[in-house]
């Protein structure tokens, strides 16, 4: 149902970026800047992993360096039939974690300090089950492809609205101002939102396949618990930032208060998600 969903929301961004085209009509100067996103979307995914890992601080470590971390890593990529991912540390007390890299053959998990210090080895197990769940399933590619859409619709979106401040939109009627509304005003939100529905769609299935990855849905369940409540009651983490906050495995910008969260979250809700896990156990026979 999540990948129904997944793909039913992309052919959406598609169909908005169609329609947008359709709206401005013959504009070369937007089509130059459509190139130009386009290419730095895909200057973007193809430098990603070091581009994050960098601006978190995250630094590599072997097995010697954290022979635990590694070595749960180093099993759960063997159970998910992975090959082996760099692994990095990033100094915060705030317990989080994320995935990136362009394949399998060249992702990278990063772990806070935090959490290695709040969550116990079956718990570290299920966030890690997780993230090489995004690795199997190719999530930071889908995630990049989705912004980038999103992207290129509001940058033509910026095109036309500046357009019309200095005159070159000729469009007197009705339809015309419509046009000009929905594609500067409805569709970058709209893009926004569609992104942003994408990215919970992926963690539903993230969560699914990390359960099984770690062995006990339960796993990550318990860990989803504890980083929530360290999410709610302690500062956000210092480095982050909204660019990047949907890739870890709970947004550490967000505050559950916040007003039309599930609408404009990254992630769904995390009680919703434990419930799911706690549905798997019982399917698989672990909880009653």
């Amino acid at each position: 149902m999540n990948i129904f969903k997944t793909v039913l929301l992309m052919a959406m961004l598609t169909g908005l970026m169609v329609a947008i085209g359709g709206a401005i009509g013959d504009s070369t100067g937007a089509m130059i800047m459509l190139v130009i996103a386009i290419g730095m979307n895909f200057a973007s995914y193809w430098f990603s992993d070091s581009i994050v890992l960098k601006s978190y601080d995250a630094r590599e470590v072997s097995e010697s360096d954290a022979p635990q971390i590694y070595s749960i890593v180093k099993t759960l990529a063997k159970n998910a039939e992975l090959p082996m991912p760099r692994v990095y540390v990033i100094d915060t007390d705030v317990p989080n974690a994320f995935a990136t890299g362009r394949n399998p053959e060249h992702a990278a998990v990063a772990v806070t300090t935090g959490l290695m210090k709040v969550l116990d080895y079956n718990e570290i197990s299920g966030v890690l089950g997780h993230e090489l769940a995004h690795v199997k399933h190719r999530d930071i590619l889908i995630g990049t492809i989705a912004a980038s859409m999103a992207g290129v619709i509001s940058l033509v979106a910026d095109i036309v609205q500046w357009g019309a401040i200095f005159g070159t939109r000729s469009d007197d009627d009705n339809g015309g101002i419509i046009g000009f509304l929905a594609t500067v005003i409805v569709a970058p939100i709209a893009a926004m939102l569609i992104q942003l529905a994408v990215s919970r769609s992926r963690e539903y299935d993230a969560d699914k396949t990390g359960g099984e990855i770690c062995g006990n849905p339960m796993y990550l369940a318990d860990a989803l618990e504890k980083i929530e409540y360290y999410a709610q009651h302690s500062a956000p983490m210092s480095q982050a930032g909204t660019a990047t906050a949907h890739m870890f495995i709970i947004n550490p910008l967000e505050n559950s208060k916040k007003a039309l969260k599930n609408l404009f979250s990254t992630h769904p809700d995390t009680s919703d998600r434990i419930a799911h896990l706690r549905e798997q156990a019982r399917d698989m026979h672990l909880l009653r």
